[in-house]
Protein backbone atom coordinates (compact mmCIF):
# COMPACT_ATOMS: atom_id res chain seq x y z
CA UNK A 1 0.00 0.00 0.00
CA UNK A 2 0.94 3.67 0.08
CA UNK A 3 2.96 5.74 2.52
CA UNK A 4 1.10 8.73 3.96
CA UNK A 5 2.50 11.80 5.71
CA UNK A 6 0.08 13.22 8.31
CA UNK A 7 0.88 16.89 8.94
CA UNK A 8 -0.53 18.81 11.89
CA UNK A 9 -0.34 22.57 11.47
CA UNK A 10 -1.67 23.43 14.91
CA UNK A 11 0.48 25.44 17.34
CA UNK A 12 -1.35 24.02 20.37
CA UNK A 13 0.05 21.22 22.54
CA UNK A 14 -3.51 20.05 23.25
CA UNK A 15 -4.68 20.43 19.67
CA UNK A 16 -7.92 18.80 18.55
CA UNK A 17 -6.52 18.97 15.03
CA UNK A 18 -3.54 16.78 15.94
CA UNK A 19 -5.77 14.33 17.82
CA UNK A 20 -8.11 14.12 14.84
CA UNK A 21 -5.19 13.37 12.53
CA UNK A 22 -4.01 10.56 14.81
CA UNK A 23 -7.53 9.14 14.81
CA UNK A 24 -7.74 9.17 11.02
CA UNK A 25 -4.19 7.82 10.80
CA UNK A 26 -5.36 4.70 12.63
CA UNK A 27 -8.11 4.24 10.04
CA UNK A 28 -5.58 4.50 7.22
CA UNK A 29 -3.28 1.98 8.92
CA UNK A 30 -6.21 -0.42 9.25
CA UNK A 31 -6.53 -0.17 5.46
CA UNK A 32 -2.92 -1.19 4.99
CA UNK A 33 -1.17 2.15 4.56
CA UNK A 34 1.98 3.25 6.36
CA UNK A 35 1.40 6.54 8.18
CA UNK A 36 4.17 8.90 9.26
CA UNK A 37 3.33 11.91 11.45
CA UNK A 38 4.80 15.40 11.31
CA UNK A 39 3.76 17.87 14.03
CA UNK A 40 4.93 21.22 12.68
CA UNK A 41 4.96 22.82 16.13
CA UNK A 42 7.83 20.51 17.14
CA UNK A 43 10.10 21.98 14.45
CA UNK A 44 12.56 24.66 15.66
CA UNK A 45 10.89 28.07 15.75
CA UNK A 46 14.10 29.81 14.69
CA UNK A 47 14.27 27.68 11.55
CA UNK A 48 10.63 28.32 10.66
CA UNK A 49 10.61 32.04 11.39
CA UNK A 50 14.08 32.64 10.03
CA UNK A 51 13.39 30.73 6.80
CA UNK A 52 16.42 28.52 7.41
CA UNK A 53 16.12 26.13 4.47
CA UNK A 54 19.37 24.37 5.43
CA UNK A 55 18.40 23.61 9.04
CA UNK A 56 18.61 19.82 9.59
CA UNK A 57 15.02 19.66 10.87
CA UNK A 58 13.72 21.45 7.76
CA UNK A 59 15.84 19.26 5.49
CA UNK A 60 14.42 16.18 7.24
CA UNK A 61 10.85 17.45 6.92
CA UNK A 62 11.38 18.14 3.22
CA UNK A 63 12.70 14.60 2.77
CA UNK A 64 9.52 13.24 4.36
CA UNK A 65 7.40 14.98 1.74
CA UNK A 66 9.62 13.60 -1.01
CA UNK A 67 9.31 9.95 -0.01
CA UNK A 68 5.57 9.63 0.59
CA UNK A 69 2.73 8.88 -1.80
CA UNK A 70 0.06 10.91 -0.06
CA UNK A 71 -0.28 13.75 2.43
CA UNK A 72 -3.01 14.51 4.96
CA UNK A 73 -2.78 18.14 6.06
CA UNK A 74 -4.72 19.29 9.10
CA UNK A 75 -4.99 22.85 10.36
CA UNK A 76 -7.09 24.93 12.71
CA UNK A 77 -8.72 27.88 11.00
CA UNK A 78 -7.88 31.34 12.30
CA UNK A 79 -9.60 34.37 10.76
CA UNK A 80 -10.74 32.39 7.72
CA UNK A 81 -7.22 31.11 6.94
CA UNK A 82 -5.04 28.13 7.72
CA UNK A 83 -2.54 28.52 10.56
CA UNK A 84 0.53 30.71 10.28
CA UNK A 85 2.57 27.78 11.57
CA UNK A 86 1.52 25.63 8.64
CA UNK A 87 2.24 28.52 6.24
CA UNK A 88 5.75 28.81 7.69
CA UNK A 89 6.47 25.20 6.80
CA UNK A 90 4.86 25.31 3.36
CA UNK A 91 6.91 28.42 2.53
CA UNK A 92 10.11 26.49 3.28
CA UNK A 93 9.28 23.51 1.08
CA UNK A 94 10.33 23.38 -2.57
CA UNK A 95 7.84 25.02 -4.94
CA UNK A 96 6.61 21.67 -6.24
CA UNK A 97 7.00 19.59 -3.09
CA UNK A 98 3.60 17.95 -3.65
CA UNK A 99 4.20 16.89 -7.25
CA UNK A 100 2.62 13.51 -7.85
CA UNK A 101 1.09 13.38 -4.37
CA UNK A 102 -2.52 12.74 -3.41
CA UNK A 103 -3.53 15.24 -0.73
CA UNK A 104 -6.38 15.29 1.80
CA UNK A 105 -6.95 18.72 3.42
CA UNK A 106 -8.68 18.84 6.81
CA UNK A 107 -9.55 21.79 9.02
CA UNK A 108 -11.03 22.42 12.45
CA UNK A 109 -12.61 25.50 13.94
CA UNK A 110 -15.15 26.90 16.31
CA UNK A 111 -17.67 28.21 13.80
CA UNK A 112 -19.30 27.11 10.56
CA UNK A 113 -18.39 30.58 9.25
CA UNK A 114 -15.01 29.03 8.41
CA UNK A 115 -16.36 26.01 6.56
CA UNK A 116 -15.19 27.24 3.13
CA UNK A 117 -11.64 28.03 4.27
CA UNK A 118 -10.32 24.74 2.87
CA UNK A 119 -11.47 25.54 -0.66
CA UNK A 120 -10.67 29.25 -0.64
CA UNK A 121 -7.48 29.36 1.44
CA UNK A 122 -5.76 25.96 1.54
CA UNK A 123 -6.66 24.10 -1.65
CA UNK A 124 -5.17 26.72 -4.03
CA UNK A 125 -1.83 26.54 -2.20
CA UNK A 126 -1.74 22.74 -2.34
CA UNK A 127 -2.57 22.80 -6.04
CA UNK A 128 0.12 25.40 -6.74
CA UNK A 129 2.65 23.07 -5.10
CA UNK A 130 1.98 20.44 -7.75
CA UNK A 131 -0.41 18.07 -5.97
CA UNK A 132 -1.59 15.45 -8.45
CA UNK A 133 -4.98 15.12 -6.78
CA UNK A 134 -6.42 17.17 -3.92
CA UNK A 135 -9.38 15.08 -2.81
CA UNK A 136 -12.43 16.75 -1.23
CA UNK A 137 -11.53 17.74 2.33
CA UNK A 138 -13.58 18.28 5.45
CA UNK A 139 -14.11 21.01 8.05
CA UNK A 140 -14.87 19.76 11.57
CA UNK A 141 -16.31 21.86 14.36
CA UNK A 142 -14.29 21.76 17.58
CA UNK A 143 -17.41 20.82 19.53
CA UNK A 144 -17.76 17.63 17.48
CA UNK A 145 -14.35 16.35 18.65
CA UNK A 146 -14.13 14.93 22.16
CA UNK A 147 -10.79 13.82 23.59
CA UNK A 148 -10.99 11.40 26.52
CA UNK A 149 -8.51 11.37 29.40
CA UNK A 150 -6.55 8.54 27.75
CA UNK A 151 -6.27 10.49 24.50
CA UNK A 152 -8.95 8.54 22.69
CA UNK A 153 -10.91 10.63 20.19
CA UNK A 154 -14.69 10.44 19.89
CA UNK A 155 -16.51 12.18 17.06
CA UNK A 156 -20.13 13.24 16.87
CA UNK A 157 -22.16 10.77 14.78
CA UNK A 158 -22.58 12.72 11.52
CA UNK A 159 -19.00 14.00 11.74
CA UNK A 160 -17.61 10.50 12.25
CA UNK A 161 -19.53 9.28 9.21
CA UNK A 162 -18.43 12.18 6.99
CA UNK A 163 -14.76 11.96 8.01
CA UNK A 164 -14.84 8.21 7.47
CA UNK A 165 -16.10 8.76 3.94
CA UNK A 166 -13.49 11.38 2.99
CA UNK A 167 -10.70 9.29 4.51
CA UNK A 168 -11.84 6.18 2.65
CA UNK A 169 -12.04 8.16 -0.61
CA UNK A 170 -8.49 9.40 -0.06
CA UNK A 171 -7.38 5.83 0.66
CA UNK A 172 -9.04 4.53 -2.51
CA UNK A 173 -7.35 7.16 -4.69
CA UNK A 174 -4.00 6.29 -3.11
CA UNK A 175 -4.51 2.59 -3.85
CA UNK A 176 -5.41 3.32 -7.46
CA UNK A 177 -2.45 5.64 -8.04
CA UNK A 178 0.00 3.30 -6.30
CA UNK A 179 -1.22 0.33 -8.36
CA UNK A 180 -0.89 2.38 -11.55
CA UNK A 181 2.65 3.44 -10.68
CA UNK A 182 3.61 -0.17 -9.93
CA UNK A 183 2.19 -1.37 -13.25
CA UNK A 184 3.98 1.41 -15.11
CA UNK A 185 7.27 0.58 -13.37
CA UNK A 186 7.25 -3.03 -14.63
CA UNK A 187 6.34 -2.25 -18.24
CA UNK A 188 9.19 -3.13 -20.63
CA UNK A 189 11.01 -0.21 -22.16
CA UNK A 190 10.16 0.41 -25.82
CA UNK A 191 12.57 -1.22 -28.21
CA UNK A 192 15.10 1.04 -29.89
CA UNK A 193 16.55 -1.67 -32.14
CA UNK A 194 17.02 -0.69 -35.77
CA UNK A 195 15.95 -3.31 -38.28
CA UNK A 196 18.42 -4.01 -41.03
CA UNK A 197 17.04 -3.46 -44.53
CA UNK A 198 16.02 -6.67 -46.25
CA UNK A 199 18.24 -7.91 -49.07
Amino acid sequence: MATVLSVSGSPSATSRTARLLLHLGDRLRDQGHEVVSLDVRTLPADALLGADFAHPAIVEATALFERVDGVVIGTPIYKAAYSGLLKSLLDLLPQYALTGKTVLPLATGGSTAHVLAIDYALRPVLTSMGAAHVVPGWFTLDKDITVDADGTVALAGPTAEALGEVTDRFSAVLRERTALQERTAVLPAPSTAVLAPSA
